[in-house]
């Protein structure tokens, strides 16, 4: 990883995995060992500020709150800067999954099979074969 450009997503998925590998860590630790790392590699590019696999883990005004201090840094060339948000995008996610679960475990509200299921029925049945239906609901375990 010398001399690659790091996504931001990298960069948030080596956060994760130095707070996995050891939880003790603070985050002020994990803000200084991140900037550490990263010094004197190139930047993440502006134009892909996004940690697709967060928004499963938390909302996105959670997991999102660190990228306006990820973006400043790699605007001003300042890695301090960049694990700020970082770590600040970690913190809420992880705060949020400590306080109310897991996203859409805890209620209706933020399960994101609400609303869509009855539709993807409609679809599926209009356009499957009625023998495919019947096959594939006698090998789901999940349907009853």
């Amino acid at each position: 990883m010398s001399g690659e450009q790091p996504t931001v997503a990298d960069i948030f998925r080596r956060a994760q995995a130095i707070k996995r590998d050891s939880p003790q860590t603070s985050y002020k630790q994990l803000k200084a060992q991140l900037a550490r790392e990263y010094a004197g590699k190139p930047f993440p590019p502006l134009y892909n500020l996004t940690i697709p696999e967060q928004d499963a883990r938390a909302p996105e005004e959670d997991w999102t709150a660190g990228l306006p201090l990820v973006r400043r840094g790699i605007q001003f060339q300042d890695w301090n800067e960049v694990a700020s948000g970082i770590v600040l995008s970690l913190e809420q996610t992880e705060n949020y999954e400590s306080q109310r679960g897991a996203e859409g475990s805890h209620d209706d509200w933020h399960d994101r099979s609400v609303g869509i299921n009855e539709a993807t029925a409609k679809g599926v049945s209009k356009w499957l074969p009625e023998e495919l239906m019947k096959l594939a609901e006698k090998n789901n375990p999940n349907k009853g």
